[in-house]
Order: C-alpha cells, then sequence, then structure tokens
C-alpha cells in the first residue's frame, strides 16, 4: 500500500506472513518470510512495520476496508419445501368439532352435517382461491372418507389423495383444487 523499499520489514494483509522486502519492482514486490521463503506480492497486499507496529495511512485503511466489505446479502426467510406445500386451511370433521352436543342426532344426521360442511368449506375455498385443503375425518369404518371422495368425484377441478402421513395418520385427506379450469 505504500513505497517499499529493500529491507522493508512487511506484513501481508490477509495472510500472517511477515519478512522483508528483497526486491521491488513496479507492480510487485519480492520479500524473504521470517521462515525462509522467497515469495512475491502486489504492493497492495502488504504493509509496512516499523519496530513491530504496522504503519497504514488513514487513506489505505479506507481503501482497503472498501475493498473488503461486500454489500450484506439480504437475509430473506426461506421457505422450506414442506412449508411451501403445507396445506393453507384444515378442517376438522369430527362430529364433536362440528356441533356442540350428538343429542338426538342418528349416525345420518351426523354424516350429514359432516358432509354439509365439506362441501361448504370446500366452496368457500374455490372462491377464496385456497389451492389446498385438509379435510380431517378421522379412520372410523371409513364410511365418511367414502362419502367425501364421492363429493370430491363431482368438482372437475379437485384432486384428492391422502394427507401426510406424519403430520395426519391415516384420518386426513388433502385436496388440491385446480384454480385455472
Amino acid at each position: 500500500m505504500g513505497v517499499f523499499a529493500v529491507g522493508d520489514r512487511v506484513e501481508t494483509i490477509d495472510d500472517i506472513i511477515g519478512g522483508e522486502v528483497v526486491k521491488v519492482d513496479s507492480n510487485e514486490v519480492t520479500i524473504e518470510t521470517n521462515d525462509g521463503f522467497i515469495l512475491k506480492f502486489m504492493p497492495s497486499e502488504l504493509v509496512i512495520i516499523e519496530g513491530g507496529q504496522i504503519q497504514v495511512s488513514h487513506y489505505e485503511v479506507s481503501q482497503i476496508k472498501a475493498e473488503k466489505e461486500q454489500p450484506k446479502k439480504r437475509q430473506s426467510k426461506s421457505i422450506k419445501s414442506k412449508e411451501r406445500n403445507a396445506p393453507k386451511m384444515e378442517v376438522d370433521l369430527h362430529i364433536n368439532q362440528l356441533t356442540t352436543s350428538t343429542r338426538g342426532l342418528s349416525n345420518f344426521d351426523m354424516l350429514n352435517l359432516q358432509l354439509e360442511t365439506a362441501k361448504r368449506q370446500l366452496e368457500f375455498a374455490m372462491r377464496k382461491r385456497i389451492q389446498k385443503i385438509v379435510f380431517i375425518h378421522g379412520v372410523g369404518e371409513g364410511v365418511l372418507k367414502e362419502e367425501l371422495y364421492y363429493l370430491f368425484r363431482r368438482y372437475e377441478n379437485v384432486k384428492y389423495y391422502d394427507a401426510d402421513y406424519q403430520k395426519y395418520g391415516l384420518g386426513a385427506t388433502e385436496v388440491y383444487i385446480y384454480q385455472n379450469i
């Protein structure tokens, strides 16, 4: 960074290499390291040491800092693929989630309540352009699941499949709604 002369004590900026200048060319400084190696550097890679202290001007310091400072990369919250594919909406069809009391309701009435809820929520998602819904129906005897599949088959823009097993087990179905049909 400064003007170098043979005999100057120098250190490199990037490494912990120190030594004595043995030769100076227009754009190259040759030093003999403290370990006895002969190495060549550009003047911008070296600083002069006097009495064990590095001698640099404020101009040189600002130049070095400007070279070293990289613009900070903006931290964008990375979305994990699982989160990206996570359903935007969950509908729990367990009967105790839909009504305060099942008293006086037959199995047929309960199934109809569950299916009406599923249909209403599916059509709500279509209107709101929500692409994925998980219907939590439980395992049971599979009657509700089969009725749901029958309901989903009535829609052309719907694809359905078992939901994430790790999260829901066997008791849930994920529905994907195609937006532009």
